[in-house]
């Protein structure tokens, strides 16, 4: 896409950021945080393209202003601007995000140094292995003509990671032999403030740490935030994605890594040598939706003037256009200034144009099969035996069977047949559950939840059959009891012997 498609040409290009807060970030409970997301009222990013500022304190100052003035022109009022902002992009990055009502963002997006106006867009979050699989060692040791060695294992090189935060007493994350932070990086550790079970502490390895939140806290309103336990505010990771996600960018060496003592190895990252710092951009679930445009964006922003080389980013939408997008147009000035950005191609399909992240200035990368699978079998009373894919960490006696019975079969009084038959939460009857294999269908709930639900109403075993939607791809998961994962045209099968031996 031609640079001025960005509005890199346009005056527009002159305004930047302030010096004291992060990146334009309120430190005060603001009014527009208050507001619901009801009629016509939502938070949106204003995109006014891009400059370069770096750390010229007065011109980030007037940038911020020049926000205000600009919404201010709009609103009749620039307390009323300066009420409504809540991200200033001033960096690297042109632009604020607001709370605005319809009308008032359909009349800035008007404004001839406008690029874009768009709603504060949520994105959904997108093994020990897999190196070996790629040619990258050999029986757990380093081939002397692997690209790790050539390339030194990244040393000197600093990752980024847009995600869910940072999990730091990770061994992933240990600094012993690790050199300080290459000369010029311009990070922070954030989290001073947190209380000292949610404060992220750096290291030689783990060289800086952000979150932002105000895009999020936009969307959902103080009260909502609160209901959906936004706590603690901190980039320590209480979900697990993004400590995931980081290590396996830039994880260090960890022998002895395995789950319920499944394959068993050394976990390690594509650049061990690397430093890694963690932008924390990702929340709570809300409708779906755990990381929003606005702080996507800022993240970006602030990434770039930190001095990251590389940026991961592991999350998604559905398609928009370029312009309207918070990773698109982050990633887009990233690459303007010599940060190469990693993007997943998300988790849909496999219908068309379903990929996400395909701007043509990033890199994106998609899942792969490899050669290591976790069978689980399912024994029929006919003796046909079913493959599935399974790490749980206990089995059921082979010589023994059990009672095999279809959730919809189960269901509870005040369930409905839907919800039976996904296994949510309080769907199944304990009296007609108890000590029997239950058979759910997957979507809706997580995965490990609906052998969550079969263990509460008192179920020896799951298997989890695929939706149409997700056909033949079976997934290895820690259930809670016994499971088994198969395919959807196993599952046709399964449910045809079950009708058949009623």
């Amino acid at each position: 896409m031609p640079a001025q498609g960005w509005g890199y040409n346009r005056k527009a290009s002159r305004f930047a950021d302030y010096p004291k807060e992060a990146f334009g970030v309120k430190t005060e409970s603001s009014h527009h945080f208050k507001k619901k997301v009801l009629g016509l009222v939502q938070s949106y990013v204003v995109y006014l393209g891009g400059h370069s500022h770096g750390r010229d304190g007065a011109a980030l100052a007037s940038t911020r202003s020049s926000h205000y003035k600009l919404l201010g022109s709009v609103l009749r009022s620039e307390e009323r601007a300066r009420d409504a902002i809540f991200y200033s992009y001033t960096r690297y990055i042109n632009g604020f995000a607001a709370t605005l009502e319809e009308d008032e963002a359909a009349e800035i997006s008007k404004h001839p140094s406008v690029v874009s106006v768009f709603p504060n867009r949520g994105h959904r979050l997108h093994t020990t292995r897999s190196w070996e699989f790629m040619g990258m060692e050999k029986n757990g040791r380093v081939k002397a003509g692997s690209i790790w060695a050539k390339a030194k294992f990244g040393q000197g090189v600093i990752i980024g990671n847009l995600d869910t935060g940072v999990w730091p007493e990770a061994g992933s994350f240990r600094d012993d032999g690790m050199g300080p932070a290459p000369a010029g990086w311009r990070g922070i550790c954030q989290d001073q403030e947190a209380s000292d079970d949610a404060q992220v502490r750096c290291n030689r390895k783990l060289i800086g740490a952000r979150y932002f939140n105000k895009g999020y806290m936009a969307t959902v309103g103080d009260e909502q935030a609160a209901a959906h336990a936004l706590h603690p505010v901190s980039t320590r990771d209480t979900d697990g994605h993004g400590t995931h996600t980081l290590s396996t960018a830039g994880g260090r060496f960890v022998p002895g890594a395995s789950l319920f003592g499944y394959g068993n190895g050394t976990a390690k990252g594509g650049a061990p040598g690397a430093h890694v710092a963690a932008y924390k951009v990702c929340w709570r679930p809300v409708n779906g939706s755990e990381c929003f445009d606005a702080d996507i964006i800022a993240a970006f922003d602030a990434a770039i003037h930190d001095g990251v080389h590389v940026l991961s980013v592991s999350l998604g939408g559905s398609p928009v256009e370029y312009f309207r997008d918070g990773v698109a147009i982050g990633s887009f000035h990233a690459a303007r200034h010599g940060v190469v950005v990693v993007c997943s191609a998300g988790n849909s399909g496999p219908e068309a144009g379903t990929v996400s992240n395909t701007a043509p200035w990033l890199v994106t990368v998609g899942a792969s099969t490899m050669d290591r699978e976790f069978p689980a079998y399912l024994v029929l009373g006919n003796n046909k035996r079913i493959k599935g894919q399974s790490l749980s960490p206990v089995r059921l006696p082979g010589n023994k069977f059990y009672r095999l019975i279809s959730s919809e079969e189960a269901k509870a009084a005040n369930a409905t047949a839907k919800q039976a038959k996904l296994c949510i939460e309080g769907s199944l009857d304990e009296g007609k559950v108890k000590g029997k294999i239950v058979v759910c269908i997957r979507g809706k709930n997580a995965r490990v939840e609906k052998g969550q639900e079969v263990r509460r109403a008192g179920g020896v075993g799951l298997v989890l059959v695929n939706d149409e939607a997700s056909g033949n791809e079976m997934i290895a998961d820690a259930h809670v009891l016994p499971a088994t994962h198969i395919t959807y045209s196993d599952g046709i099968a399964l449910l045809a012997y079950l009708n058949s031996s009623r």
